[in-house]
């Protein structure tokens, strides 16, 4: 392709991306190191005739003007990245003074409220992702293994979970495990506890986020795994059955080896989507037991007082944190298919 043709082949694209990824991540970083102007307090004096008393009050005006003057706000640098509600370095460094451990120290930290976001952010996407790409795997080989007059169905109830709105699916769980539930009765009924409830447990709150997430995502995985399967060289199977592979060894050594590009760009995707869990958060009304950092920004711009800065300054670590966590992977491709 010709250099001007390539030109204005991207130049769309391009542009859609600095317009909605570019310059959106610029002005969050710049409001991240901004807060908001303190209001400007004046002493007024009231005289009466039985004397003068002294009262502070707002000048509006006064107040009007500074934020006219600098609306981004007072210039804070990593003040803000640096409080409680985020890195919290003081507080920290002030735990592992106090700790006896590893394990208490840990246990402290995951009691500041940036940390105990990341605790379950990354604990939900290292479970939830492998499982998703297993579960994914394994019900494409199944309804690619079914019979030709079942495959439709099979297809069509396997992708349901995605198709139901991320909201709606998490409420449907949310009520299965009600004490009335479904899943609520039948856990009872197994622990043979009648107090047993899965909305006052955190252990078992985890882990229902956890199942709805794999229920929600693996459907995702699956398609994209019945896809591949459908370019798997016939020949190649043939061969390896005539020469006494069993079915196990067929997948392993040849299945799996072909499938492995798109387990890579699952595995991306999953990553990213994981990493910004929220939608089960706020279906489970969970956030007593588990917070992500996707809900602390949904969180900071909620109510009358929205904390701005502090939502772009949580945001910034989020991309951060998606940018580490896709590192490898991404290290990895380029490592396999960029020098090509």
């Amino acid at each position: 392709m010709k250099h001007s043709a390539f030109f204005w082949f991207v130049l769309p694209s391009a542009i859609a991306m600095l317009l909605f990824i570019f310059f959106p991540i610029v002005s969050v970083v710049i409001q991240s190191v901004h807060v908001a102007h303190e209001q400007v307090i004046v002493e007024v004096e009231n005289c009466g005739p039985f004397g003068c008393t002294t009262a502070t009050a707002i000048d509006q005006e006064a107040t009007a003007a500074l934020r006219a003057e600098q609306p981004l706000g007072r210039f804070a640098g990593l003040e803000i990245y640096k409080d409680r509600n985020h890195l919290a370095v003081t507080q920290v460094g002030q735990l592992w003074d106090q700790s006896t451990g590893i394990g208490d120290f840990i246990g402290k930290l995951m009691n500041l409220p940036f940390y105990k976001a990341l605790g379950f952010t990354l604990t939900y996407t290292f479970v939830v992702t492998p499982l998703t790409i297993l579960f994914g795997f394994v019900i494409a080989v199944a309804v690619n293994s079914a019979a030709r007059v079942l495959r439709g169905p099979l297809i069509f109830f396997s992708l349901l979970p995605n198709i139901v709105t991320p909201l709606i699916g998490g409420l449907i769980l949310f009520w299965m495990v009600d004490a009335r539930g479904v899943i609520g009765t039948a856990l009872r009924w197994l622990a043979d506890d009648p107090s047993l409830s899965v909305k006052a447990d955190t252990g078992l709150m985890w882990i229902m986020l956890m199942v709805y997430g794999v229920w929600h995502s693996a459907p995702f995985a699956f398609i994209v795994y019945y896809a591949g399967l459908q370019t798997v060289n016939t020949d190649t199977l043939e061969a390896a059955r005539i020469d006494g592979a069993s079915r196990w060894q067929q997948i392993r050594h040849v299945v799996i080896p072909h499938l492995l590009p798109l387990t890579t760009f699952i595995a991306l995707i999953q990553l990213m989507d994981n990493f910004r869990v929220f939608e089960p958060i706020i279906s489970f009304n969970a956030s007593a037991h588990a917070t992500s950092l996707s809900w602390a920004i949904y969180n900071d711009l909620g109510g009358e007082t929205q904390q701005l800065t502090s939502a772009a300054a949580t945001s910034v670590l989020t991309v951060i944190g998606v940018a580490i966590l896709l590192s490898p992977v991404l290290v990895r491709t380029y490592r396999s298919y960029g020098k090509a």
